[in-house]
């Protein structure tokens, strides 16, 4: 809404010249309104409580000046009757238009033709010649008018001092809209995606209120790629009464205790929610002396391994909590050099292995970069190819690196950051895809923009400007399997959220 600026009388004045000016007989009223001196220009949107004192005499100014204007209007309006009983063929020469200024401005009825208007204002002549109160009557009516108006003013007045009072409190912020258009096309279905992008100075604004990872946010998105949604793009969850099948989860929880902790957050109700039959940890920061404490931590999963840093304490660390008990565990990669921060747990179960991972962080100034992508990524790579000699394998966690451009939210801006430089991309196409695994959720969503962890100094998940660092990778053997792999974003607690895999046995 606008913001009103004027002083009270100038509202007054300009009030009466729009309901008056029209009228025939107000040539005195106007005259006097313009010659009225004008009052100091203020906003209500920045009173001080001088400026509203000066409001309260001006109103009673106001208010004498109406029972003025009141009396010498009615004078007026007298003497233009007087003029009309003198000389009745004035009447007859007048349009319809201005016979009913009159008789409206007289208080008498405007409704007719032009005859009955004539009619009325000649009678009402005649009364005012027999000596009635004609001209009374019009004064009051024109008194009760005015009365209507300068009580509407001041309401106007007041309602302005209260948006300044209310608009004092507040922070100024400017916002602006726009309209972001996107042609998305999925199974020859085009659909217009509109976005709302507003700016403020001292926060950002969420994408979309409840669900913001349901819009497609990206710098540069292609007219192929779909926001993903959870809610419509998962299939129908199979019954475990008639199908065979193996439901993991994954999640890089940045902290295990301090999630725990946490209010809102309930591993019961999680496992209740998603009925997973494996839940796989990451970055559980926990020493070993934690572990017995955390060992029961979901009731019904009493088979759960822990691996932690040894060489820096409260730090990285992964877990696998089950319900079915494996056949075998295993801990790290068998190299000391690797094994000293509890990054990986590899349990056996009939038809697979499973490896949980947290793989290193290139870290601030890309200083473990070149680790990271000449040992640690050839030395897991081996690991998984010689395990899958016997069984198929499925390695889950936080894989630190966004694969694609529709992995992260700004590409062009995180070439050198870690988790997105050409060397990890690279390393994570050689390592894991050329030699055979297979990325199962890109394999479902091909064109699905979904991202599995939000940094808190860009706002967070609320923005949905996030990458997918989090993957299930499997066996081609076993990738058509795959029956659902899926996202869980709106399930907080920690920067990253859970993904899924629903595995048909």
């Amino acid at each position: 809404m606008p913001v009103l600026r004027a002083s009270s009388s100038q509202l007054l004045s300009h009030c009466w010249l729009l309901r008056w000016k029209s009228r025939a007989g107000a040539s005195v009223l106007i005259r006097k309104l313009e010659g009225m001196k004008p009052q100091p220009r203020c906003s209500y949107s920045s009173r001080s409580a001088s400026q509203v004192a000066i409001t309260k005499q001006a109103q009673k100014s106001n208010e004498d000046s109406v029972d003025s204007i009141i009396k010498d209007d009615a004078t007026s309006i007298s003497s233009e009757i007087e003029q009309f009983r003198r000389d009745p063929d004035k009447l007859q020469s007048m349009t319809v238009r201005e016979l009913r200024e009159i008789n409206r401005s007289v208080g008498i009825s405007t409704r007719g033709t032009k005859k009955d208007l004539v009619s009325a204002l000649l009678s009402s002549v005649d009364e005012t010649n027999n000596g009635k109160s004609s001209s009374a009557s019009a004064m009051q009516n024109i008194a009760s008018k005015r009365k209507e108006v300068s009580t509407a003013i001041e309401e106007t007045v007041e309602c302005a001092a209260m948006i300044s009072k209310s608009t004092n409190k507040q922070k100024r912020s400017r916002s602006k809209e726009k309209l972001v258009q996107s042609t998305v096309t999925k199974a020859n279905t085009t659909t217009e995606v509109s976005q709302l992008e507003l700016s403020a100075k001292s926060h950002e604004t969420l994408v979309g209120q409840g669900e913001p990872w349901t819009m497609l946010t990206h710098k540069k998105p292609r007219p192929e790629w779909i926001a993903y949604n959870p809610r419509s793009m998962r299939p129908p969850p199979l019954r475990r009464d008639s199908e065979k099948f193996i439901k993991l989860l994954s999640w890089n929880v940045n902290g295990l205790r301090a999630l725990v902790k946490s209010k809102g957050f309930s591993a019961i109700q999680l496992a209740q929610r998603e009925d997973f039959d494996v839940l796989c940890l990451q970055e559980t920061k926990i020493q070993d002396k934690d572990v017995e404490e955390l060992r029961e931590l979901i009731e019904g999963y009493s088979n759960s391994f822990w691996t932690c840093s040894v060489s820096k304490l409260g730090y990285s660390g992964t877990a696998i909590i089950s319900r079915m008990k494996p056949i075998s565990i295993s801990y790290g990669l068998g190299v000391p050099d690797h094994d000293s921060e509890g990054r990986l747990v590899t349990v056996e179960f009939d038809n697979f292995y499973l490896l949980c991972s947290y793989v290193p962080n290139s870290g601030d100034g890309l200083r473990r970069l070149n680790y990271r992508v000449t040992e640690w990524d050839p030395c897991l790579s081996s690991y998984m190819k010689e395990l899958e000699k016997s069984k198929p394998v499925i390695l889950t966690g936080d894989l630190n690196c966004a694969h694609e451009e529709i992995d992260i939210f700004n590409p062009a801006g995180n070439k050198r950051s870690a988790g997105f430089t050409i060397e990890e991309r690279e390393s994570f196409e050689k390592c894991y895809l050329s030699r055979g695994f297979v990325d199962t959720f890109r394999k479902q969503h091909p064109n699905a923009v979904g991202y599995t962890y939000w940094g808190y100094r860009h706002g967070g998940r609320k923005t949905n400007k996030g990458w997918r660092l989090d993957y299930f990778l499997v066996s081609e053997s076993i990738a058509d399997k795959a029956y659902d792999s899926y996202i869980v974003p709106d399930i907080g607690g920690s920067d990253h959220c859970p993904i899924g895999l629903v595995l048909k046995l």
